[in-house]
């Protein structure tokens, strides 16, 4: 069109053509547009909070898992934050008021690390430095880091309570969590017990399951013979004859240091076993096998075989059935120290199975659950100690005193030390063991440290999962009353809680909460008493938790208790704890919150993280949980689908992405993947998502120029005098709406931006704005056709700018301001009325119709420009056979008009376009081959008609 030459009478029409006129620039300019949008909302949340609480509005709760105060954020972090601003600005969008507080987890080991860190670098051990000191340094430090996400937590364009926000650290915070702790132990779901449990001797502290993290591990293996000392009268006289080699029992685990810890030998009541004597051994071996001939071996029948391969045994003989029950053996290191002389007892044990190992399982009861179990219920309840908190035998241990298991300290910290290896020599040297090897195997380790942890007995505060409370069944029931998305998280969270252990909630470390009671030291039960309780309460609410560790016990216990006669406990609580009571102190008893929250939002590793902490926490004081749905996403892995490491080199940091491409970029990514599962990113996902993102942008500009200037005056309020086209486009908003609204309301924000972003493409790009450029630009301003196109676009935009508003806030702030600079945020809008009368099924249907025959002529056309024949579509006049009922979808249209040319001819018949060139003068204003040209005006007849009325108008 800017092309258009001048008349023969000189004129130039360009100035009564109109073209699409925007400031809203094609460039986005992201990284330097989104702050400047940030500071001209100010306190949007607040603003938001109080237009809808004036309004009436609904309250939605969603209350935030809290990130750990350590470090930039990530784009794990960026992922969650992201879809949680989603869930609250579409809140907003369908008309709710939104309570959304932002907050963190501050307790826990990295910071304790990163503490002792800095100490060391000042030439301090933590021993040096006093308690309050230290979780001073560790308080400071945490601030600083919730003060550095938040700011960029804010520039993702995330909106919340921010000043409002909460930290497991605040002083009200930790006397909420020890208020919410008094309430399991005034109830009586608390207990010391000591059992194994999961111990890091590398952070030296218990831990519990949703701590651990399995990885591939590579441990030695041992087969081990027990020495057959004593068997009941129902055994065969001739099982520990003279004349025979004493049978012994052979046991393979894969844990050689948990040996001189070894009690009991467990066995399964239901396997069948045998006493083998050996015959013939391999031979050509570089070395001598440890089994000799006529060894006599007590096995699985099933499992036999494959241990005398590892023993490179190569012939045998059953010679009887043995039924272990009545056994006893001698201990496999007895003959090198009278301290392993005592009797080793064979128990009876559901867990043992002869899948793999002997079908005997050796029992160190401080050193394993199922052994633990299997012990106590055989009337044993002295649990040895073994191992001490730094991962050493402790110095009573016979033969190994000092030995680590586990080092500690210096480069190897998380490396097996010399226990194991110290064993096995042992073992050689008393003649007990049969063979060895290694195997890689999943094994347990510490999510923070990275190191493999031991089970060690040791004394911990537990809260009870069954019994009297039932705080199990609770949970269960409160999961199948909860709505989850995916649906699949049901069944995975109810899993766990079906099966986890009692919850271990004590740790012994310096920064936390503290389990702030007190234990008599008489019966070894905790303190009730509700006056020492609220003591303890105002003095962390005034001081911090440091109270706890630096005010005399008297300044609790009051003058009706003797300090003497009571232990305070200084351990800390599981940060899982901390975590789990967030809903007491942030959402609980506020006026503009309500409890349950509608929805907890976090990564699907949650579900034996913060969803089960919180659930447990909140059913075990209030009887159900803590929110009515519960919504979790995967993880986010680079391009080729790899764990994203700084090793790899592989991470995409979201500052980077951000500051180059622009919030709106990372957020679009974001809307478009699908969350529920593990989600990829790399500089070629980013860059599609970049163009994604242009598309959007130029409909929205085209937009933003087309409607220039349109204003109430000329709305077209009668649906009557809409042409088909724009029924049909009404009829697409009334479809997109219905499923927008859903999709929101369902936190399916991939099925509110894919639908939307094929409108723009398909129905708005390649259709409408394609088709209704000429009337937009040269049809008479007044004219019911135009001003209909404009009707329309406007309904567009209005809808387009709220449905995309949560996803892409920057942009679409932008583009309202700039058509609207008085008309409020639009933020702040809710998504627009969509009225019944457009959903039209009939126009639907005729365009289906009406694009099969697009699309051949489109394609007619394409090749007539290859050829040469057309220079463009308006330089043609197809002739176009099609089916009957394709031809009457055209009834009530302009052939011509749909498909671009200059004209068009259609009739029934088998599909057929032949395109023949226009033989009618080019209009110099609208560039169409009409007929009624006139040669006076270079015109066409619809172009003069527009011309005088401009000319009339002026």
């Amino acid at each position: 069109m800017a092309d258009a030459p001048q008349t023969p009478d000189g004129r130039d029409y360009r100035d009564t053509v109109f073209l699409p006129d925007t400031p809203f620039p094609m460039r986005g300019g992201l990284p330097k547009k989104e702050p400047e949008i940030l500071a001209a909302w100010g306190d949007l949340y607040a603003d938001l909070r109080k237009q809808r609480q004036a309004e009436g509005a609904p309250l939605f709760v969603l209350h935030d898992g809290p990130p750990y105060a350590n470090g930039d954020i990530h784009i794990g972090h960026a992922l969650n934050k992201t879809l949680k601003d989603f869930v609250v600005r579409s809140q907003f969008l369908l008309g709710n008021d939104v309570d959304y507080v932002p907050g963190w987890d501050c307790h826990g080991l990295p910071i304790e690390w990163k503490i002792e860190e800095q100490f060391r670098a000042k030439g301090r051990r933590k021993d040096e430095v006093s308690k309050a000191e230290f979780r001073q340094a560790c308080r400071d430090y945490a601030a600083g880091w919730i003060d550095v996400q938040r700011e960029q937590f804010k520039r993702l364009g995330i909106v919340g309570n921010w000043d409002g926000r909460y930290a497991t650290m605040d002083f009200a915070t930790e006397a909420a969590i020890v208020k919410e702790f008094h309430k399991f132990k005034n109830s009586g779901q608390l207990y010391r017990g000591s059992k194994p449990v999961m111990w890091s001797p590398v952070e030296r502290t218990a831990l519990a399951d949703a701590e651990i993290e399995y990885h591939e591990h590579n441990s030695p293996t041992i087969w081990v013979k027990f020495p057959v000392t004593g068997a009941t009268d129902d055994h065969p006289d001739d099982l520990l004859a003279f004349r025979h080699a004493t049978p012994a029992i052979v046991i393979w685990t894969t844990t050689p240091w948990t040996i001189p810890a070894n009690r009991a030998i467990s066995y399964g009541p239901e396997i069948d076993y045998g006493l083998y004597e050996v015959t013939a051994l391999e031979e050509g071996l570089e070395f001598e096998p440890w089994a000799k001939p006529g060894d006599r071996l007590i096995l699985a029948d099933k499992l036999a075989e494959e241990v005398f391969k590892a023993a490179k045994i190569a012939g045998w003989t059953r010679v009887d059935a043995v039924n272990p029950s009545g056994l006893e053996c001698a201990h496999p290191l007895a003959a090198l120290h009278p301290g392993f002389g005592y009797s080793v007892p064979l128990l009876a044990g559901d867990h043992v199975t002869d899948e793999a190992g002997t079908g005997f399982v050796h029992t160190a009861p401080g050193h394993g659950a199922d052994d633990y179990e299997v012990w106590r219920a055989h009337g044993h309840h002295e649990i040895p100690d073994t191992v001490d908190p730094d991962g050493a035998y402790y110095e009573h241990v016979p033969l190994f005193g000092g030995l680590k298991v586990l080092e500690t300290e210096g480069k190897k910290t998380g490396k097996f030390g010399p226990a194991n290896p110290a064993v096995m020599e042992k073992l050689i040297e008393a003649g007990t063991l049969l063979a060895r090897g290694r195997m890689d195997h999943s094994y347990p380790h510490s999510w923070r440290s990275k190191a493999p942890v031991i089970f060690r007995n040791t004394p911990q505060w537990f809260v009870r999962l069954d019994g009297e409370h039932g705080l199990r069944d609770k949970a269960l029931a409160a999961i199948d009353a909860t709505t989850f998305h995916p649906a699949g998280g049901r069944n995975r969270i109810r899993s766990m809680v079906e099966t986890r252990p009692d919850w271990l909630i004590s740790r012994q470390r310096a920064w936390g909460t503290p389990l702030a009671m007190f234990v008599d030291r008489q019966t070894g039960q905790p303190l009730h008493d509700d006056a020492v309780d609220a003591r303890i309460v105002e003095a962390v609410q005034a001081e911090g938790a440091d109270a706890w560790f630096t005010r005399p016990d008297s300044d609790f216990l009051g003058a009706g208790h003797d300090p003497d006669r009571y232990e305070k406990v200084e351990d800390i609580l599981d940060v899982w704890f901390d975590s789990g009571c967030t809903h007491a102190f942030t959402i609980e008893g506020r006026a503009d919150s309500k409890w349950p929250a509608d929805l907890y939002l976090e990564g699907s590793d949650q579900h034996r993280g913060w969803f089960q902490s919180s659930l447990l926490e909140a059913c075990g004081t209030r009887g159900r949980a803590p929110y009515e749905a519960v919504l979790t996403h995967g993880f986010t892995l680079d391009e080729n689908g790899e764990k994203m490491s700084k090793s790899k080199g592989n991470t995409v940091n979201p500052l980077t992405v951000i500051n180059e491409s622009g919030a709106d970029i990372l957020r679009l990514w974001v809307s478009v993947v699908d969350y529920a599962e593990d989600q990829r990113i790399g500089k070629q996902i980013l860059q599609t998502t970049v163009d994604a993102y242009r598309k959007l942008r130029n409909t929205v500009r085209y937009l933003l120029g087309a409607l220039n200037g349109f204003d109430e005056a000329e709305r077209l309020t009668d649906l009557d005098q809409f042409p088909p086209l724009e029924r049909y486009i009404l009829h697409r908003l009334w479809e997109l709406d219905g499923e927008v609204r859903a999709a929101y309301a369902r936190y399916d924000f991939q099925d509110v931006v894919r639908p939307v972003l094929e409108f723009c493409s398909g129905d708005l790009s390649a259709l409408y704005f394609d088709i209704r450029k000429d009337s937009l630009y040269c049809d008479r301003p007044d004219s019911l056709k135009r001003r209909a196109v404009r009707t329309v676009m406007d309904e567009v935009f209005t809808r387009l700018t709220a449905w995309l508003a949560p996803l892409t806030p920057f942009t679409m702030e932008e583009a309202w301001t700039t058509r609207f600079p008085e008309a409020g945020s639009n933020c702040a809008r809710v998504i627009p009325a969509t009225p019944a009368e457009w959903e039209n099924t009939a126009e639907a249907a005729r365009w289906a119709k009406v694009d099969t025959v697009l699309e051949e002529v489109n394609d007619a056309l394409e090749a007539a420009r290859r050829d040469k024949l057309i220079g463009g579509a308006l330089d043609a006049w197809p002739s176009v056979t099609a089916p009957a009922d394709a031809i009457s979808a055209f009834d009530g249209l302009d052939p011509a008009e749909v498909f671009r040319t200059s004209g068009a001819e259609l009739s029934a018949g088998e599909t057929a376009v032949t395109v023949k060139v226009a033989d009618a003068p080019k209009c110099r204003r609208c560039w169409r081959r009409m007929p009624d040209f006139s040669e006076s005006s270079g015109l066409c007849g619809r172009c003069e008609d527009a011309v005088a009325a401009i000319d009339a108008g002026r």
